[in-house]
């Protein structure tokens, strides 16, 4: 397939950066585009500014029009100065000039993750931060002394020079992957290409353009015990094309592992929901669903009265056969460490999670219903990995689905049905007044990001002066 460079959106609103981009994605852009816009004088240079609806006779020529990018410190990309022909919203730049190879641009989503000891695991964050930074891969990782867990998302020889970056700790090495594809639409938004390009509504999502994550937390999923580690055990992988003889078995009790958010959107059929909100919940689930901590006090007391071992062993209830998934299959490593240790024999996971199950078995002998709930701004997948129907709603970051954006608590950026009922009046004044930040400048907290206006500290810094010189005087 033929390929064509485009200009890609710096994080500086005055600043784009070349790159190249699948023929693909600039028909789509194309299709877009008004065709009363006036003539591009430079087709061969396509330079926009979606954040300042202005000319760029009205914007100041702070930069040259072509900057030695070894000065400016952006690698070997060219700089450009900004130029807007978005009167209209809708309008989408289209590129022309020489042909450049297609994989050059093309984008994927891969989630990683590995437990392992990793005490000393600060150190990598700075590292690791600047070289996603320097590749421009986006997304988000976490690092914790119990090993690493992300997802990013970039071309695909930056995204594996990262992952090579990360493996080269051979405590790191062999990381669990599943890699999701990148429609031309989503390969726009990402790189900035149109007005739904996401630049700061939804922050918390991974695949924020212009932005990677590096946090270091306590855990890489987080249960709240310690004391469970898969590094020591793991219940037993299997596979998405055994997975359905297993889960059509009537004796395996089969756990979705996932949150009450995610499974309301979908789920394996004849799945168990544990209606929790977050995982560290999931422990006392088991606790209370399979009257654990009861059977516990009856050992116990078996015990003190010097009964046989036979006898205690009747005591205990029948430990059934477990089958438990998740997104990508991290829960469940830890979901089933736990079960082992409280004496749980039959314990299995699904190898790679729904993703891996999506992506390998066809829909016409899938099990599964619905679609999967995703951590980045795709909100859900179904066969395929092609992306879903559902949206987030920014006020919970629930999935909402078109169903809900009809319901009279929808309201966009501030509620859903889900979260109405539970947010203050005064919280939903701070996400409009929010939303109509970045509906006006294309970021949230204006042009100075919440920050003290320039032009106020340039006036108290003038005043500062003039009151200086009158007490010299």
């Amino acid at each position: 397939m033929e390929s064509l460079p485009h200009v890609c959106m710096h994080p500086h609103p005055l600043l784009l950066y070349r790159r190249t981009a699948s023929a693909a994605a600039i028909r789509m852009l194309s299709s877009s585009s008004s065709s009363s816009s006036p003539p591009n004088p430079n087709p061969s240079t396509l330079i926009f500014n979606s954040s300042m609806n202005k000319l760029s006779s009205e914007i100041p020529s702070i930069f040259p029009f072509s900057a030695d990018s070894s000065q400016a410190g952006f690698g070997s990309h060219t700089l450009r100065l900004s130029k807007s022909s978005a009167a209209n919203s809708k309008q989408a730049p289209i590129g022309v000039g020489e042909a450049i190879s297609e994989t050059e641009c093309s984008l994927v989503v891969v989630s990683f993750y590995k437990f392992a000891d990793f005490p000393d695991h600060a150190g990598l964050r700075k590292p690791l931060k600047e070289l996603c930074e320097r590749l421009r891969v986006s997304g988000g990782i976490i690092l914790a002394p119990e090993g690493i867990n992300g997802s990013v998302c970039g071309t695909r020889d930056s995204v594996e020079e990262v992952l090579t970056f990360i493996q080269a700790d051979e405590r790191l090495r062999g990381l669990r992957r599943i890699e999701s594809p990148v429609s031309p639409e989503e390969e726009a938004i990402h790189h900035g290409h149109t007005s739904a390009s996401p630049l700061a509504a939804g922050e918390d999502a991974p695949f924020r353009w212009d932005h990677v994550r590096v946090k270091l937390k306590k855990e890489i999923v987080t249960l709240g015990m310690p004391s469970v580690s898969p590094i020591e055990r793991v219940g037993e992988y299997v596979g998405p094309k055994e997975w359905n003889q297993l889960i059509s078995d009537p004796e395996t009790v089969v756990v979705d592992v996932r949150n009450g958010y995610e499974t309301r959107i979908g789920k394996f059929k004849g799945a168990v929901d544990p209606c929790t909100t977050a995982f560290r919940e999931f422990p006392s689930w088991v606790d209370e669903t399979f009257e654990l901590n009861e059977s516990d006090d009856q050992v116990n007391s078996a015990g003190s009265t010097q009964t046989t071992a036979g006898q205690i062993e009747e005591t205990k209830p029948k430990m059934p056969r477990v089958a438990m998934y998740c997104t990508g299959g991290i829960r469940c490593e830890k979901a089933s460490s736990f079960l082992l240790s409280k004496g749980f024999k039959e314990v299995y996971h699904l190898k790679g999670g729904i993703l891996k199950y999506l992506e390998e078995v066809p829909k016409n002998e899938s099990l599964w219903e619905g679609e999967c709930f995703v951590f980045d701004k795709r909100v859900s997948v179904e066969h395929g990995l092609v992306q879903g129907t559902h949206k987030l709603c920014y006020g919970c970051k629930q999935p909402v689905s078109d169903a809900d954006m009809e319901a009279p608590e929808w309201e966009h950026a501030v509620s859903c049905p889900y979260c109405y009922s539970s947010k203050s009046e005064e919280e939903k004044e701070r996400a409009r007044a929010r939303q109509k930040q970045f509906e006006r400048w294309g970021i949230i907290g204006g042009p100075d990001k919440g920050r003290k206006p320039m032009k106020m500290q340039e006036s108290e810094e003038g005043n500062d002066e003039r009151m200086s010189k009158l007490n010299i005087a």
